[in-house]
């Protein structure tokens, strides 16, 4: 009787520590963090998505410099993703086809590159997206916090 009891003293105690702080995003981007004990507070008060979800202004699109040319590749590592078909032509045909534009229209304004995975983010019809591969998957990256 003594090792139910002890069981299960156990069991309800292990309930009661396993309520965690959570933190979740509004719509509006701001981060609150939800705590066991039912309250609420903001982490910060500024929004930390809008800058990637906003678009420009159509007449300034990015805000490129007239002379803008874009970041250089590796050429190797180009040649490795070849085979898996992702290499940067089929990440722009990805971004032109989530943004309903032309591959034309899509210009790679930063990257971080390495064989398994990737971060790149451009400039689709004057709206800054980011997007990751990792391996020979393309997604669209967010963030969570």
């Amino acid at each position: 009787m003594k090792t139910y009891f002890f069981l299960l003293s156990l069991l309800v105690s292990s309930f009661v520590c396993a309520q965690n702080n959570h933190i979740v995003n509004t719509e509006d981007g701001r981060r609150v963090l939800l705590n066991a004990d039912f309250t609420w507070e903001y982490i910060d008060g500024q929004s930390s998505l809008t800058s990637i979800k906003t678009p420009l202004k159509a007449d300034t699109g990015c805000n490129l410099a007239p002379d803008f040319k874009e970041p250089a590749l590796n050429s190797k590592i180009q040649a490795q993703l070849k085979k898996g078909r992702a290499t940067i032509s089929h990440v722009k045909a990805k971004v032109a086809k989530d943004n309903n534009c032309t591959v034309e229209d899509v210009l790679l304004l930063l990257v971080s590159e390495q064989k398994s995975k990737a971060t790149y983010q451009f400039c689709a019809n004057g709206i800054l997206v980011a997007y990751k591969r990792i391996g020979n998957t393309i997604i669209k990256k967010q963030d969570l916090f």
